[in-house]
């Protein structure tokens, strides 16, 4: 079995870095190694790091909205000491209740919130990460509106840990909404329901999320015990009391709608944020697939979906859930061809070798690659951990 280190300290890292660098030893990171099946499988590593020891929050200043911490601290654990202070980092997905800072921004997890909040990249202000070359890396800042560096902060963001190892993190900070609301509306049909979506974005009002759920994700998900039927539109609603009030009567124009209690919102949203999880632990050859469409084609990706199906619909993204990979490269390559972003996103191991994880992965793929080169030339950094493709 290869080494595992935990580092404490930037200097730890960084020599362990070096020194494997030295020797041309393939290295896997990680953080909590929660997101083991997103992606591309890891080939066999000499050294294996994970950051979970690198957990402190380093400087937090409630009144400039900025924190500063190590990439092993578990953002829920991170979220937990923000709320103290009416503040929150609003990135949540799959396994983003066990994940760590520096996994959840390797892997780019965003969910529901993102049409309202952004994505990782829109909150990350400025990061500090260690190179093979020996290099302690800081890009970015403790400022809101500090512009130097974003790019290099951002090309980390969705790596997976083939470039560097992430160290630091700054984040931008939200506050937290004094009052919050999740309306619930059903619809026979799939045109109805994106009808009613497409009401909620363009309209006045301007909900934090807008999800879709197909019949099938609403039999097996059976939100809150409610016994849902048909099509779902989840619209959650963050603000005062004013904003909450105005937007639950502005939203009797989609019809009847069932208003979740604080209980059955937060039950609710952690049923969806736990659904990858909750399937890849229940099928031996289970798949995950997302594409990411525009707002227009996002209820005809929606349509192609036999099984479970789910859409942030007010960004774009699809997922479709797979028992088995019978059918997935076939309903990829379809997706290709309509011109959508597609990925299996969760793939069981048995299962990736036999499936092109990112079919059709773009123009700009020569230039990831000249990155990489130019980050790690012996390919030596969680090789082929981004879908396959590096």
């Amino acid at each position: 079995m290869p080494e595992i280190l935990q580092p404490q300290n930037a200097e730890e890292l960084r020599q362990a870095l070096r020194s494997a660098a030295k020797d041309k030893l393939p290295i896997e990171l990680f953080g909590a190694n929660t997101k083991r099946l997103m992606a591309g499988a890891p080939a066999p590593a000499r050294l294996r790091i994970s950051t979970a020891k690198l957990n402190r929050i380093l400087k937090y200043e409630p009144r400039d909205l900025t924190v500063s911490v190590e990439a092993g601290i578990p953002l829920t654990e991170l979220n937990r000491e923000l709320a103290r202070h009416g503040q929150m980092i609003p990135l949540e997905g799959a396994y983003s209740d066990e994940g760590t800072v520096g996994g959840i921004l390797g892997a780019n997890i965003s969910g529901s919130r993102r049409r309202l909040y952004g994505t990782a990249r829109d909150l990350t202000i400025g990061m500090t990460f260690a190179t093979l070359d020996n290099r302690l890396v800081q890009a970015g800042g403790m400022v809101v509106k500090n512009v130097a560096g974003l790019d290099m902060t951002k090309l980390m963001i969705g790596s997976f840990g083939t470039l560097a190892a992430i160290l630091t993190v700054n984040f931008k900070l939200i506050p937290k909404p004094s009052a919050a609301s999740t309306l619930l509306f059903t619809f026979d049909t799939l045109k109805s329901v994106m009808e009613a979506r497409d009401a909620a974005i363009r309209g006045v009002l301007n909900p934090a999320a807008v999800d879709v759920l197909n019949p099938i994700l609403v039999a097996q998900l059976n939100p809150g015990g409610m016994n849902l039927k048909g099509y779902v539109l989840a619209l959650a609603f963050a603000g005062n009391a004013a904003v909450i009030e105005r937007a639950n009567k502005e939203a009797e124009a989609f019809g009847a709608a069932k208003a979740l209690s604080a209980e059955e919102e937060s039950r609710f949203w952690s049923a969806l944020r736990n659904v990858t999880p909750r399937h890849m632990e229940k099928f031996r050859e289970g798949v995950v697939c997302r594409v990411s469409t525009s707002l227009t084609d996002c209820g005809e990706a929606l349509a192609t979906v036999e099984g479970p199906g789910q859409a942030h619909a007010g960004s774009g993204i699809v997922r479709a859930w797979f028992s088995r990979a019978d059918g997935v490269s076939r309903w990829l390559d379809a997706a290709v061809k309509r011109g959508w972003h597609a990925v299996a996103e969760f793939s069981a191991e048995s299962v990736k070798p036999g499936l092109t994880l990112w079919p059709a992965p773009g123009g700009d793929f020569e230039i990831m690659k000249r990155i990489k080169q130019m980050f790690d030339p012996e390919g030596l950094l969680n090789r082929g951990r981004l879908y396959g493709r590096l």
